[in-house]
């Protein structure tokens, strides 16, 4: 969840994968949502031979997202196997909240499907990824996900915010559970202080049930049923910020609904490393296949 774990790995990534820019061509700054005075955008990335597979990046560390973590050489991972990449930039904590930005990001998959046709995309072969932050926005979009509100005045928010595949590195996704069975996140002080106000305004008023529902209602494994898609995890097995027992544990819930779930350990490795694009490619490898016309 630390801001730079992610982001730095990725920019490790960018360094080892520099070369020609992605595919046939980025679209920047594009507004998916516009909410009291503020515009929240996304880049895509195009490749040369569409396959129609859409793979969405969620920028985040630490549920802060900044531009700088858009990368292209990522995005050329991507577009090399034919898949047009969407970096979706969220609003920031602690301004924002994470169940505030939870649904920014549900915003940027209705965006996308409704605009399938002007990005060359098949609306029902959308995949998402992120690490950490990232990691547990995407679990969080492919547990909530619906076929929209049919009564909304925005065309987009009639739009379903499903996916069809989610690949994801060392994400959070039990609060109540964390590193162990009954461990409560939130009595940490290290992610207490280091990320509590991404979730309440001020941490000294914050009541005991208020961090009990905030658990509760932000653990993605709190949210899992049958409907989930199939899910890929990568979590190095020395990660000390996020566990990897929460791969483990987030695994193991989805197959007892019956959904497709895998976990790629990385021995020795802790939260992002460098090297880190091989994973990602194995990631998108997967992608690929799941998301197979």
């Amino acid at each position: 969840m630390r801001h730079y774990g992610l982001l730095a790995a990725w920019t490790m990534c960018a360094l080892a994968c520099a070369g020609k820019p992605a595919g046939a061509g980025r679209e920047s700054d594009i507004v998916y949502l516009k909410d009291k005075g503020a515009a929240f955008t996304l880049d895509v990335f195009r490749p040369e031979r569409p396959t129609g597979a859409a793979i969405i990046f969620v920028v985040s560390g630490g549920w802060v997202s900044d531009h700088n973590g858009i990368r292209p050489e990522l995005a050329k991972l991507a577009t090399d196997r034919n898949m047009t990449a969407f970096f979706v930039v969220h609003g920031a904590q602690p301004r924002y909240k994470v169940p505030e930005i939870v649904e920014q990001v549900r915003r940027s998959v209705r965006f996308i499907r409704a605009n399938a046709t002007r990005f060359g995309i098949d609306a029902n072969r959308i995949g998402i990824t992120g690490g950490s932050a990232g990691g547990h926005l995407s679990l969080m979009v492919a547990a909530l996900g619906s076929d929209g509100s049919p009564n909304a005045a925005d065309s987009v928010d009639r739009t379903s915010d499903r996916v069809q595949a989610v690949g994801i590195f060392y994400p959070p996704t039990d609060f109540r559970n964390y590193g162990a069975e009954g461990n409560k996140a939130f009595s940490s002080p290290v992610l207490k202080l280091g990320y509590g106000k991404a979730f309440v305004d001020d941490l000294n008023a914050a009541k005991p049930e208020e961090w009990a529902k905030l658990a509760d209602t932000m653990s993605p494994v709190a949210r899992f049923s049958k409907a989930m898609p199939p899910c890929f995890f990568v979590h190095g097995d020395k990660d000390g910020l996020v566990p990897i027992q929460q791969s483990e544990h987030a695994v193991r819930a989805l197959k007892s609904f019956g959904v497709e779930a895998t976990l790629l350990t990385v021995p020795g490795k802790a939260h992002g490393w460098a090297g880190q694009e091989r994973e990602m490619g194995t990631i998108l490898d997967w992608f690929a296949k799941k998301l197979a016309k």
